[in-house]
């Protein structure tokens, strides 16, 4: 986690702290980062004549107001040995954050879960779905009301994504370090599969049994092999019980998991697709965020192009 220099908590309308704000402010403390709170809000729609009738801005009087509730929100985090901003910016929420972080160089985005409302079982809403699919850089969203700190921290890693693709290392590291630092325990999960495999089995061209076989067992033992060259540098290995490598569909296994081991955290990569910004190879990625009931931190490889400008 020490890789985090610019951080941006992004309050979203909160008007009190909560464990999202006071992860940021710690995170900013131990890396010696600089910590920008920043809010949206969405343009008054108010007729001209209307406005004008006014001996003041509106849109101005807002955006001063709900600054200095994010200065309010910062000052019990300020020190002389920190640097606390607070920034208030006017337009679609998502957008306006994305479009920060692409000027500012923001290395990570914190921020707590807006759930959709009616929609009770689930843990994100809009705004967290177009940054967790479209920011650049690492989007970390806490669920509400998590525990102050981790107890279970799940890794979901993919060390078969092509080089440009594969966000694997930065999985790893980041999980590692932060279960070190929450004293929580680290599992990691990697779920493989042959594609078309019920047809090879099971179809017009389906193989022998023997056959089958050999292709599933060669197909795990290079799967293995990936996965243990990456754990290594870890000091973890595939036999160890923390570690999951399960035949099966990528998505389903990480929910099962995570709920199995009622982790408090997913951190997971998420792919772009050559030439098409902003989309994920598969649907891994966005069934996870779509029913996620922990929290996520979800990361970018380096071929990443965000579709917001």
């Amino acid at each position: 986690m020490k890789r985090f220099k610019n951080i941006l908590f992004f309050a979203d309308g909160t008007e009190q702290a909560d464990h999202a704000l006071e992860r940021a402010f710690l995170l900013a403390e131990n890396n010696h980062a600089r910590l920008t709170l920043l809010d949206v809000i969405e343009p008054i729609d108010i007729p001209r004549d209307i406005t004008d009738r006014f001996e003041f801005d509106l849109q101005e009087m807002l955006t001063q107001q709900r600054l200095e509730q994010l200065e309010e929100l910062a000052d019990p985090y300020r020190s002389s040995d920190n640097l606390i901003y607070a920034k208030v910016l006017v337009g679609k929420a998502f957008i306006e954050v994305i479009k920060a972080v692409i000027s500012h160089r923001y290395d990570l985005v914190i921020k707590s879960a807006r759930c959709c409302d009616g929609l009770s079982d689930r843990l994100l809403g809009s705004t967290d779905l177009h940054l967790l699919r479209k920011c650049p850089c690492p989007v970390w969203v806490d669920r509400p009301g998590a525990d102050a700190r981790y107890k279970r921290v799940l890794a979901a890693v993919d060390p078969m994504a092509q080089a440009n693709d594969n966000c694997a290392s930065l999985v790893m590291g980041l999980a590692s370090s932060l279960a070190r630092r929450e004293a929580a325990q680290l599992s990691v999960a990697h779920a493989w599969k042959i594609n078309g495999e019920s047809m090879l089995r099971d179809g017009r061209s389906r193989l022998s049994q023997s056959e089958f076989n050999l292709l599933i067992n060669t197909t795990e033992m290079n799967h293995r092999v990936k996965l243990q060259a990456l754990l290594k540098n870890y000091g973890m290995a595939t036999d160890d019980e923390a570690v999951h490598l399960i035949h099966g569909d990528a998505s389903r296994v990480i929910h099962q998991l995570s709920d199995d081991l009622n982790a408090d955290l997913i951190v997971m990569g998420t792919v772009g697709r050559t030439g098409v910004p902003g989309l994920f190879i598969g649907n891994t990625a966005e069934d996870v965020l779509q029913n996620a009931k922990a929290s996520i931190l979800a990361v970018k490889p380096s071929s990443f192009v965000s579709p917001v400008k």
